[in-house]
């Protein structure tokens, strides 16, 4: 028996000295790509390393690296802050404190310049919350301190502006004609090293993915399977031609890593987002006055059409600009000003282009009958004035308050309400109430002006209760005592 046991102990050490040995001699490249791929798709592995070799040797591709490299920054924020909360988006390497105290936090992302005298565009969750935002331009690793000339949760978009001359800057694509198939190259500059290239394809166009936490998000993402990693977001996704087509979002990830697929705002919408910021300091979104949702099997059904083609009008706002138009709640609407429909990013994304006051043309599906019809953009007041942006800040509740529009208060039944934004250290954050949070009674009164409840928020004493909307619409409270 004691021969057995040997026999077996020597085998098995045998064997687990070879398997290491095995293990050892492999090449590491096959590792680390294997490694960064999943266990349910082994494909990726190959086509990754398929991106790695092509883009060693394609001209193309080195030509828009290249032209795109010398125009992404990397941006660094500073921010003093409680970190009690996760974020949607990657944390970009932000030195987290779990237990939730304050203190200065680091973050860092990338960002496009756009202009020769320091525009820069990034993503909004890049730069939320800092007091303080710096940028390292590629190449001569100069610094600037930036200042923030808007931003529009609505879209993740945010512009930045550094004092400079004659700084190189990227040269605006078309994003309506990119083709999925077609090469892409991600460019980011992460972690303040030298940028960083990667290559793949456009995988889809017009992704919805509910990432946007706004009362109006607009999320028509271009998907691509070029690696975005942490650091890389606010960075180009850019053609050949090395033409910005849009602006990588990076999301969250099981790995916090790359795994297989990443997002970008197109630049379309960028390229409007930063007209409106730069020439109002206000984002002019224009309002159909309806609301639009995919069609699903029960729509198709009851529209009785086999194929998916077209959006379905869900709600109409009486003397809204829809109804105005002769739109109806059951029309399937399905171009708008030429541009086929097939899903509501796409129609959100066709929207986003326009100003109040501009003029659509609608063709829509009533009754198996293909009509033409047309609408007046309005703003969120209901008229086609150029909005401006009223809002007031308190130091010490730690946010900005604005009155919702007249739109808002109609979609949710209200009288009035005071939406709070750009949130950071003050009694508001530590009452726990997030971004985007619309107060309708303070102590059961109802407030028309931000002011008013902004001088009895800060006198306020004892028993607390708050009542109001979440941006998806849903009910909240918050009932505290103050001292």
């Amino acid at each position: 028996m004691k021969k057995v046991f040997l026999f077996i102990a020597i085998a098995f050490v045998s064997g687990f000295i070879g398997a290491f040995t095995f293990h050892s001699i492999q090449p590491k490249q096959v590792v680390f790509w294997t490694a960064n791929s999943t266990n349910e798709n082994p494909q990726q592995t190959l086509s990754t390393v398929s991106y790695k070799n092509t883009f060693a040797t394609s001209e193309e591709l080195v030509k828009g690296s290249q032209i795109s490299i010398p125009t992404v920054v990397y941006i660094k924020t500073i921010s003093n802050q409680q970190q009690n909360q996760s974020d949607p988006f990657f944390d970009f390497w932000s030195n987290m404190d779990f237990f939730g105290r304050r203190g200065p936090v680091s973050s860092s992302g990338s960002g496009v310049i756009i202009t020769a005298d320091g525009y820069i565009v990034t993503n909004f969750h890049v730069v939320k919350d800092a007091d303080q935002i710096d940028v390292v331009t590629n190449g001569n690793k100069h610094s600037y301190t930036a200042k923030v000339i808007g931003t529009d949760p609505s879209t993740d978009l945010a512009l930045l502006k550094i004092e400079g001359k004659s700084l190189p800057h990227i040269t605006f694509g078309n994003s309506d004609n990119v083709k999925i198939g077609e090469w892409v190259i991600a460019v980011g500059n992460p972690f303040n090293l030298t940028s960083t290239v990667t290559a793949g394809i456009v995988s889809a166009k017009g992704r919805n993915i509910n990432i946007v936490n706004n009362q109006f998000p607009i999320e028509s993402f271009i998907q691509t399977d070029a690696a975005i990693n942490p650091g890389n977001s606010g960075g180009a996704l850019v053609n050949t031609n090395g033409e910005l087509v849009g602006i990588n979002t990076a999301i969250a990830s099981n790995t916090g890593s790359y795994n297989g697929y990443g997002f970008a705002i197109p630049s379309n919408i960028v390229s409007k987002i930063v007209k409106d910021l730069i020439e109002y300091n206000e984002v002019q979104r224009g309002f159909t006055g309806m609301e639009v949702v995919d069609i699903d099997s029960k729509i198709a059904d009851k529209l009785n059409i086999n194929d998916n083609i077209g959006v379905y009008v869900q709600y109409v706002l009486p003397k809204g600009p829809s109804e105005d138009g002769g739109i109806k709640a059951g029309d399937l609407i399905v171009k708008v000003n030429g541009k086929d429909i097939d899903s509501k990013a796409i129609f959100d994304e066709q929207i986003s282009y326009f100003r109040p006051g501009d003029k659509l043309k609608i063709n829509l599906l009533r009754n198996g009958k293909e009509m033409e019809q047309s609408i007046t953009l309005i703003n969120r007041e209901g008229n086609t004035a150029i909005t401006k942006k009223e809002s007031v800040t308190s130091n010490t509740l730690g946010a900005e308050f604005e009155m919702i529009s007249k739109i808002e208060t109609e979609k949710y039944n209200i009288k009035s309400g005071v939406r709070l934004f750009n949130i950071r250290n003050g009694r508001i954050k530590n009452m726990g109430i997030p971004e985007g949070f619309i107060i309708t009674t303070f102590n059961k009164k109802e407030y028309a002006n931000p002011n008013e409840l902004i001088k009895d928020l800060e006198k306020a004493r004892g028993q607390i209760l708050i009542e109001g909307l979440y941006s998806n619409g849903s009910r909240g409270f918050y009932s505290f005592y103050s001292y």
